[in-house]
């Protein structure tokens, strides 16, 4: 009914727009009576083999939803429902920031794909914090880990990026079960910057030196983009090892516009921003077993790009991937996709 009815019509409207219509219809079913037990009833499905620990954590299942979706920890409660192992949300900034201009979200119907030049649209990081914490605390539906995507303020130079992380760190601590760090974003000028080995490993390390003085540290990941060549990649295995984080998220989304089945007059009309989807599919999952294979298997990887099959999870698993995310494939396929990628992982 989702594809063949709802997507049609949805797919006719603004992108940004039909997001902040969906997400509010899912808070609006919630508050129906009996609503959360039967979206929790169709969409969550358990099985012990799906069931992974990784970087010290227990996830019920390996399917996540990707950073981008829930940027300021909005609809965990609702999102919890629909059958994912855990939830990403942001990237948020210390302070808040509006983002970049409208329209900035841009689909690829042709290709499955989206383009997105959001910039770091969001609340800041302690409002996300308030949040989080007060679903922990009054959550009563399936268990699922929370992660907190972090970055710099657009009008924070790079010289001064690593006092942004720490304050989203210091904020969101206790919020979250796990950190990423987003510095692969293409949409804030200067980030990617960050990826080179010197800035990078100044930063990773004062993240886990901070971490190293709590009582329980928290998992400490980093998010690369799929642009990276084979010796920046080797850069990062070299920054894993020396900075000691728990693992990498692969892949961000790409710069490249090779290969798109939609029309090039029409990318361009789109203009700038990150490629998501089908498109990144292919170039994340070689990421995935470079990592993987160069490294020995030394760091988890948690894998995302082009994932709206349970084959297409079983791709990233078998390439090194400890776990995945989805995000537009969510768009495309419907807020079944977690369930039915975790029923064709147990049955393939």
């Amino acid at each position: 009914m989702y594809k063949r009815i709802l997507l049609p019509i949805l797919f006719r409207f603004d992108a940004e727009k039909v997001h902040y219509f969906a997400t509010s219809a899912l808070q609006i079913a919630h508050k129906i009576p009996g609503m959360a037990a039967l979206l929790r009833w169709l969409f969550t499905y358990r099985h012990p083999s799906l069931e992974r620990t990784v970087f010290g954590l227990r996830f019920p299942n390996p399917v996540g939803l990707a950073a981008g979706f829930d940027k300021n920890g909005e609809w965990v409660s609702e999102l919890s429902n629909l059958g994912f192992g855990f939830i990403e949300i942001g990237t948020v900034t210390p302070r808040p920031q509006p983002g970049n201009d409208k329209p900035r979200l841009f689909r690829l119907k042709a290709d499955g794909g989206l383009i997105n030049r959001m910039g770091f649209n969001n609340k800041g990081a302690g409002p996300a914090a308030g949040r989080l914490r007060f679903f922990k605390t009054n959550h009563r539906g399936p268990a699922v880990l929370i992660g907190g995507n972090i970055g710099k303020n657009k009008d924070t130079p790079n010289e001064a990026a690593t006092d942004d992380y720490l304050r989203c760190f210091r904020d969101l601590y206790d919020a979250v079960d796990y950190f990423v760090v987003n510095v692969s974003s293409p949409n804030t000028p200067g980030l990617r910057d960050l990826q080179e080995r010197a800035p990078l490993t100044a930063l990773l390390g004062r993240l886990q030196g901070e971490n190293s003085l709590k009582r329980q540290p928290k998992p400490i990941l980093l998010k690369i983009a799929p642009d990276l060549t084979d010796s920046q990649l080797d850069d990062i295995i070299a920054i894993v090892a020396e900075t000691g984080i728990a693992g990498v998220i692969a892949t961000n989304t790409t710069i490249s516009r090779d290969g798109l089945q939609t029309p090039p007059e029409t990318v361009a009309q789109m203009g700038a921003g990150g490629v998501s989807g089908k498109p990144v599919a292919s170039r994340s999952t070689e990421v995935i077993r470079y990592l993987h294979t160069r490294s020995s298997g030394a760091f988890p990887i948690i894998g995302v790009g082009g994932i709206q099959t349970a084959a297409d999870a079983r791709e990233k698993l078998d390439a090194g991937a400890s776990l995945v995310q989805i995000y537009t494939g969510f768009i495309y396929e419907g807020p079944g996709l977690a369930s039915a990628i975790c029923r064709g992982l147990v049955n393939d």
